[in-house]
């Protein structure tokens, strides 16, 4: 910043003439500035996404680095956009990329990305669901941003250890804390995943949606399939956390 603003002061009038460098002595000709370096980067204005939003009147181009997405933003003369370019199975806060929010999905939001990310691999490899002819009150949320209540619930209401529920829950992986067992539907958005985000087993998951007082929802691996099973069978775990 100090050298922008030594370049302005040596040069205030013919700036907007001429292009200015820092790191370079021959900036590009269709820059006005560029910056050239092999060892640091360029940091824009960080800030939350009510802050971005309390911007008043931005600039068509406006952008800034949104912390509560760990994303950059653009303003395009509308509306916020992220300039989000990761794909499905990509390293990702945290885990591997397994789903991104498409239109009409519960919770999506135009112009922001938002969806869900896997824990590398499996958190067991045979775990019961818990609470055997126990109803959890609240734990059966089957859509797309239940699996998180839901694992909140099942926590609340089993004090069993070593479920999968709580598996999920208390884990705290790569710097991460957030955890939770996929809901139902959260759960076949990573199995149709399954190849892209590497890891899984051809064997039946629990998802924390609760199907009632004796079963809950397993996807069987094997053969994509969905259907209630008894909560003390041993099945496979695989965390995930959502952004």
């Amino acid at each position: 910043m100090k050298q922008i603003l030594l370049a302005i002061a040596l040069v205030p009038c013919v700036l907007a003439a001429q292009n200015v460098g820092i790191g370079t002595s021959a900036p590009t000709a269709s820059a006005q500035l560029e910056m050239s370096s092999t060892s640091k980067g360029f940091l824009p204005p960080r800030m939350s996404k009510l802050q971005r939003d309390a911007i008043i009147n931005p600039a068509e181009g406006l952008m800034i680095y949104n912390t509560t997405s760990k994303t950059l933003n653009f303003y395009n003369g509308t509306q916020w956009r992220d300039n989000f370019v990761y794909a499905i199975g990509d390293n990702y806060l945290g885990g591997k990329l397994a789903y991104i929010l498409q239109p009409g999905d519960p919770g999506y939001i135009y112009g922001e990305t938002h969806g869900i990310i896997a824990a590398p691999t499996d958190q067991s490899l045979g775990s019961n669901w818990g609470c055997y002819s126990v109803v959890i009150p609240n734990g059966d949320g089957t859509a797309l941003g239940t699996g998180n209540q839901n694992t909140i619930d099942i926590m609340a209401g089993c004090a069993e250890v070593g479920i999968a529920a709580r598996l999920c829950g208390d884990l705290v992986l790569n710097g991460y804390s957030d955890w939770f067992l996929p809901s139902k539907d959260e759960l076949n958005k990573m199995y149709l995943n399954r190849v892209l985000i590497g890891g899984f087993a051809s064997e039946t998951y629990w998802s924390s949606s609760e199907f009632d007082f004796l079963w809950a929802w397993g996807h069987f691996f094997s053969n994509g399939t969905q259907g209630g099973t008894y909560k003390f069978n041993n099945y496979r775990v695989r965390a995930v956390r959502s952004f």
